[in-house]
């Protein structure tokens, strides 16, 4: 029996940090450019593993948990890399759908400017997981933790959410852009399923539509989730358990690269509620493991173990303010 199975994306994440670029508008977007044609020198290259899955298995695996994770990849060196990481975190790998005719995920992200970054995606398999691939019998365990899957993968989410809620599973749903897009028609068989859901405010719009953190937390909640978060970058994260809604003041810390904030603050949070059932330690748990990631390169390699997390919390207290709503 796990504490949890993660479900999601496994890719190789490569950093390319270069100051040679400038800065456009093009449709009220900020939008990083390059000069056509010119051989541009890259400052720092970082070759990290990432992916919404398996940073939350890592994430969940470092706190304490029992942890497995179910994905789909190929067979080369970057699979192996993926698993070999995942092994040595003690995340049980024996889930993944390995095949010779897979393609391994891969990101390259461009780190530049005020160190805002783009991400080129490539998913490979991660959009190609079948729900007849999945081994049924082997998912034994008291929590789901859902991130963003596509096409035939996303189905395969819907099926295994019904799975969840015959054997009484809880289901933890971190939603991205990607999913968000597509809207609430598409979500909803998997949101009325859902104990946790948590997103950023961007995302939450595209769900629901626009306007005020209050407004969104409510909506989202009356389409089936327990218990809702939403993440409001340097502004704070609000959440909402259907009768309180609880702020959290981020700390004021140098901010280096924020890929696997959101993951790290999600599967945390699930992390304190396992443990504590407690929406204000859950939410200091997970402000700070993703405050530790948002501090260095990479989504993996600051998460914090369960006891450094505690001591960061006890040095660097995070408030959180409770109104009934």
């Amino acid at each position: 029996m796990y504490d949890v199975i993660t479900i999601g994306s496994a890719t190789i994440d490569t950093f390319v940090k270069t100051e040679f670029c400038d800065m456009v508008k093009q449709k009220g977007k900020d939008c990083v450019t390059y000069p056509v044609g010119a051989k541009i020198l890259v400052d720092e290259l970082i070759l990290t593993t990432g992916g919404g899955g398996t940073n939350a298995a890592v994430s969940l695996a470092r706190l304490g948990h029992k942890v497995a994770f179910l994905g789909k990849m190929g067979l080369k060196y970057n699979s192996n890399m993926l698993v070999s990481e995942l092994k040595k975190e003690k995340i049980d790998t024996s889930l993944i759908v390995r095949k010779k005719t897979s393609r391994t995920g891969y990101s390259v992200i461009l780190d530049s400017l005020r160190h805002d970054r783009t991400i080129l995606v490539f998913r490979g398999s991660n959009n190609d997981l079948r729900f007849n691939e999945v081994k049924i019998k082997k998912l034994k365990t008291k929590w789901f933790y859902f991130s963003s899957m596509m096409g035939k993968s996303f189905k395969t989410l819907e099926k295994i959410a019904s799975y969840a809620t015959k054997n009484k599973i809880k289901i933890a749903f971190n939603i991205s852009s990607y999913l968000a897009k597509k809207g609430v028609r598409y979500l909803k068989t998997i949101l009325k399923k859902t104990n946790i859901l948590i997103l950023n405010k961007e995302e939450a719009g595209m769900v629901v539509g626009k306007g005020k953190v209050e407004k969104l937390l409510k909506k989202l909640h009356k389409l089936g989730p327990e218990i809702v978060g939403i993440t409001d970058g340097n502004k704070g994260v609000y959440v909402f358990d259907g009768n309180h809604l609880y702020y959290g003041k981020p700390s004021n810390i140098n901010v280096v690269e924020t890929t696997g904030a959101g993951d790290a603050f999600a599967s945390s949070f699930l992390s304190g509620m396992i443990r504590k059932n407690d929406v204000e330690f859950a939410m200091k748990l997970g402000m700070t493991n993703a405050e530790s990631v948002i501090t260095h390169h990479g989504a993996k390699n600051k998460l914090l173990k369960y006891n450094g997390a505690l001591r960061v919390m006890k040095g660097r207290p995070i408030k959180v303010t409770k109104k009934k709503l």
